[in-house]
């Protein structure tokens, strides 16, 4: 039976069983397609990304014996769309069969599925292979339960897939060392220079260019640092292990204006298109880690497990338990446009100012610039979530919807009033400057808490208190917060208010 087998953006797992075998009967199909650049403005190194990751997939699909179509952007018998690439090739091949891949996202399962209701031939859906879960384990896992604790998730992963386990106890004594993973870094230990792999992809872009998409960010066409293939990937890995991992734990929550990456390993955009699968990365991690325990403490390895085994497999569990309802959540019924300055990166706030530059530079940025910089800042001035969701999915390279909103609208915004988070991500200046040294060089500072040179991040902290208090009146983690701005009088709150609105109002002053 001749079967046809699309493979999309983010599926590039060369281990899945569809490839065990070449046969003549299987055609594979995959396609640049303006459906995917357009549905959100995106960097333009998310686009190189994912089309130099895909070409190479292709590529050595051929290069084993597949027999693959392949549409480039460019292409003028590109459909640019699903359904008509789809109906296309069945009607071109012949095909008897249409096969896919559980897809990630939300809106593309919702479309496959009436696709395979507008066709006549008989269709068939395979698992990814990627994740240690389905679907539905996670609401499963907490049926009857009140709240998604992950902590409890987590454990759960550990016990079912026997890691970091000694019989039914976590190794090390303990299931979390996360109070061991807050250190701030001075300059020592020494980091080493970020394995770069200085592609050149300057037909590509000029692909992308001649196409008309509309993208931002900026490029390195002469050297695009980003992994491309699973082998790449496997290098990336290895470094990781052999120069980050030892200090990846404790220094995972740290801020520098000098050092971008860190400690991190910067597998996500990887993982995420699935050239590297979770499974390989723990098993690789956990082989160093054996290895080497006379080096590494088990703190940097737990770190660093947690965030794939449990926090990464527990986003996507909630994704599919929440949507499509989670797409529009907006508890905090937060309405304010994003600043021009995301886009720029130009404000005088300087922990913004990196965290944002590096974003649009680099299509990355780590979890706690992510988290309690830019998303921080975003709560505080209560910019709409629809506006935030939609900069997180274009801007890094690693964002697909399935991860980002779950991080955004829920961990970051708590726009889903608290399925995934169970309090708020907000600080003040204090967290920023304990963390790391950005406010060392900025124009406001961080003691002050009210006057022009008071840092907004304070009087922003406290204003938020202040309008939302009455949402988290019944919430128990938020009572010292509240118990604290009940403290304030009224002239200083009125005085903390007004600087707030006033940033809020005219953010490009600030």
């Amino acid at each position: 039976m001749k079967t046809l087998r699309l493979i999309l953006g983010d599926q590039l797992n060369l281990s899945h069983s569809w490839f065990d075998k070449v046969t003549d009967d299987h055609t594979y199909l995959m396609a640049e397609m303006r459906q995917e650049t357009d549905y959100v403005k995106h960097h333009i190194q998310k686009v190189v990304g994912f089309f130099r990751s895909m070409r190479n997939f292709s590529n050595t699909l051929k290069e084993e014996g597949h027999h693959v179509i392949y549409y480039r952007i460019g292409d003028e018998k590109n459909p640019q769309n699903l359904p008509e690439l789809i109906k296309k090739a069945i009607s071109e091949h012949q095909i008897e069969k249409f096969e896919y891949q559980l897809p990630d996202e939300y809106r593309l399962d919702q479309q496959l599925k009436e696709i395979v209701k507008s066709i006549t031939i008989s269709s068939e859906v395979f698992d990814t292979e990627h994740f240690y879960t389905k679907r539905n384990d996670l609401e499963n896992h907490f049926k009857g339960k009140k709240q998604l604790l992950m902590e409890s998730f987590y454990r759960m992963m550990r016990r079912k897939h026997n890691i970091l386990m000694i019989n039914d106890q976590p190794e090390g004594g303990k299931w979390n060392f996360d109070q061991s993973n807050r250190k701030k870094w001075d300059g020592s230990p020494k980091i080493p220079k970020e394995l770069s792999f200085d592609t050149d992809v300057t037909e590509l872009l000029e692909e992308i260019k001649n196409a008309d998409i509309k993208t931002f960010g900026n490029i390195d066409a002469k050297n695009f640092h980003w992994p491309t293939s699973h082998e790449e990937c496997k290098k990336l890995l290895t470094f990781f292990c052999s120069n980050l991992l030892k200090y990846f734990g404790d220094y995972q929550d740290a801020l520098h204006t000098q050092e971008k990456y860190l400690f991190h390993s910067r597998l996500s955009f990887g993982m995420n298109s699935k050239m590297l699968s979770p499974q390989e990365v723990i098993h690789t991690v956990l082989d160093h880690y054996h290895a080497h325990k006379d080096d590494i403490h088990i703190s940097q390895v737990e770190g660093f497990i947690r965030q794939i085994l449990g926090w990464r497999e527990y986003m996507r569990g909630v994704y599919w338990k929440e949507m499509p309802g989670y797409a529009k959540v907006n508890k905090l019924e937060n309405r304010n446009p994003l600043p021009d300055f995301f886009w720029t990166g130009k404000t005088k706030m300087n922990c913004l100012h990196k965290a944002i530059t590096q974003s649009l530079d680099d299509a990355y940025a780590h979890h706690i610039q992510r988290l309690m910089i830019i998303g921080n800042y975003a709560l505080l001035t209560q910019i709409d979530p629809d506006k935030v969701d939609a900069w997180y999915l274009g801007v890094y390279i690693d964002a697909i919807e399935w991860v980002e909103i779950t991080n955004t609208r829920g961990m970051s915004q708590y726009a889903d009033g608290g399925i995934v988070a169970t309090k708020p991500y907000v600080s003040s200046a204090n967290y920023i400057n304990k963390m790391g040294n950005y406010c060392k060089e900025c124009s406001y500072s961080h003691t002050k808490k009210s006057g022009e040179k008071s840092c907004p991040f304070n009087s922003l902290y406290w204003n938020f208190l202040e309008d939302k208090k009455a949402f988290f009146k019944d919430n128990q983690r938020m009572n010292m917060m509240l118990s604290l701005l009940k403290k304030k009088n009224k002239e200083e709150l009125k005085d903390l208010q007004d600087r707030a609105r006033k940033i809020i109002a005219n953010p490009e002053l600030f």
